[in-house]
């Protein structure tokens, strides 16, 4: 049976000044259908998205609404033509019920009877299988029950359209289960939903058919039941690359760092790390799980030497003499003179060691040849480190002498990771390295996080999507909330005993 078209985008154009996020995008979605967008950060998948919700207006195009060319000029218009947006970050005031909230901003004679909001509340979720408390405040409540609420704030103003962005990045896979089931039945019931993500995995579970954006241009549209995950990647990319990390068994592996019961407060007094205790060996790659904000930055800087110990100790052990380390009485700098360093990639990418003036090869020098005897430093050395590093890694830039803050955020990335590796360290450090970066380039820093371990440096590795860390490590440690819930065997675990370990500390508070 033909579908009904919901949505249609034809020809559509978005310029932000001399960037184009997106160029003649044209595709549809249909009532009672699924429709995934894939592409890689940076394709416009959200732009395209945002036009639809009223939060952006294209340049050039033209939007169709059940056939019917439409006018959206603002998140009220979309409302009318029954469209509802999800986003990444929610949009909650914390100190208002689930019931509140999704009445909040509705238009209506004289006050809301709350009682009656809660009602409606209770009805679509059990129209749909959601498990939501109206009555319940939003501080209360976890990621998933946030995003729960969102969704069901755009059904009860009878959106038949909806969107939403990335809605599984800092869900655990029993989260993901649950949402997969609700959207399955919300499509059923005839509703048209878009899901813009990049985890291929997930597009492969949920979606009827797929549309690809490429650099801001639509590449084309499949049934999901006719292609792969290899098919889905060579579109995004616009070649053939290997999906497959290489994992080799732990070499030579004798304990390299030593945590023990550390204890680490905040500005404010608080505990974000609490009695934490475990080993990394070297000769292999340990990775963290954990919800997001659950104390994996603060390990990995407090490990380094960026926040100050409040209870326990961290040893480090030469690996030519044996000889152990307290690493609690050490500089940064000390630390890092040991052969521990931290490629850390958080938001700031700027933020964590590189100077946004100074060209790529003097960021090279900043800590690579910090023991220069002289200012007149030899720039040889930095210069063909830097020429490599933009080889290997396929740093786009004019050249080596090209300031770091006129790069893109995925090469400034590759710039510090592959900075970090050049030092040959015995403990290497990696908090989300390839954030923002394509799949051809993440499966690169995947192997040479591997190759580390091979060559006999302890890899501690911090990453949001847990099939690459179980693919990638040997063992993993989770956190929750500040607190080890579990260290297990990444061979023989699955996602979901994981996504377990990560909710422990969650809900035991």
């Amino acid at each position: 049976m033909e579908k009904t078209p919901a949505l249609e985008l034809k020809s559509i154009t978005k310029r932000f000044g001399n960037v184009v996020a997106n160029k003649d995008v044209s595709l549809t979605v249909n009532y009672g259908e699924i429709l995934s967008i894939l592409g890689e950060n940076g394709s416009g998948k959200t732009t395209l998205m945002n036009m639809v919700a009223g939060i952006y207006f294209p340049d050039e195009g033209q939007i169709f609404i059940g056939g019917k060319e439409v006018r959206i000029t603002s998140p009220k218009d979309a409302f009318q033509y029954r469209i509802g947006m999800i986003h990444q970050h929610f949009k909650l005031v914390d100190v208002f019920t689930a019931a509140e909230n999704i009445v909040l901003g509705l238009e209506d004679q004289g006050r809301y009877d709350i009682k009656e909001a809660a009602k409606k509340v209770r009805e679509i979720s059990e129209q749909y299988g959601f498990d939501i408390d109206p009555n319940k405040k939003i501080y209360e409540m976890s990621v998933s029950e946030k995003q729960t609420v969102e969704i069901i704030k755009v059904l009860y103003r009878g959106a038949d359209i909806l969107m939403l962005d990335e809605p599984t990045a800092v869900l655990t896979p029993q989260e993901i289960r649950k949402l997969f089931a609700v959207l399955k039945r919300m499509r059923d019931d005839g509703k048209a939903i878009v899901i813009i993500t990049h985890k291929l995995n997930e597009v492969m579970e949920i979606s009827d058919r797929v549309s690809v954006l490429r650099k801001g241009e639509y590449v084309g549209t499949v049934n999901t039941s006719e292609t792969s995950e290899s098919e889905l990647t060579e579109m995004m990319v616009g070649k053939k690359i290997s999906l497959n990390i290489k994992r080799s068994d732990p070499k030579d592996p004798e304990e390299r760092l030593i945590v023990a019961h550390l204890q680490v407060m905040n500005r404010e007094g608080m505990k974000v790390l609490d009695d934490i205790s475990f080993v990394v060996n070297a000769g292999e790659i340990l990775g963290i799980a954990g919800i997001s904000g659950s104390g994996q930055r603060e390990l990995l800087e407090t490990i380094a030497g960026l926040q100050p110990i409040h209870y326990g100790g961290i040893q480090y052990i030469r690996p030519e003499t044996g000889e152990i380390e307290n690493l609690r009485d050490k500089t940064p700098l000390e630390i890092r003179n040991l052969g521990v360093r931290l490629s850390f990639v958080p938001e700031d990418r700027l933020g964590m060691g590189l100077v946004g003036s100074m060209d790529i090869v003097d960021n090279m020098m900043l800590r690579s040849y910090r023991k220069g005897r002289s200012v007149f430093l030899q720039k040889k050395e930095p210069e063909s480190l830097a020429d490599r590093i933009i080889h290997d890694l396929e740093v786009v830039t004019p050249s080596s002498k090209t300031p770091v803050r006129r790069l893109s955020g995925g090469n400034v990335q590759k710039v510090l990771v592959g900075r970090e590796i050049a030092a040959a360290p015995t403990v290497l450090m990696a908090a989300y390295p390839v954030r923002g970066l394509d799949i051809n380039s993440s499966y690169l820093i995947y192997n040479l996080l591997n190759e580390q371990k091979e060559n006999g440096a302890a890899v501690i590795f911090v990453g949001e999507d847990l099939d690459v860390l179980l693919e990638l490590s040997d063992r993993i440690l989770v956190i929750g909330r500040g607190h080890v819930t579990g260290i297990v065997d990444a061979r023989t675990t699955t996602k979901e005993e994981v996504g377990l370990l990560m909710t422990k500390g969650r809900d035991e508070e």
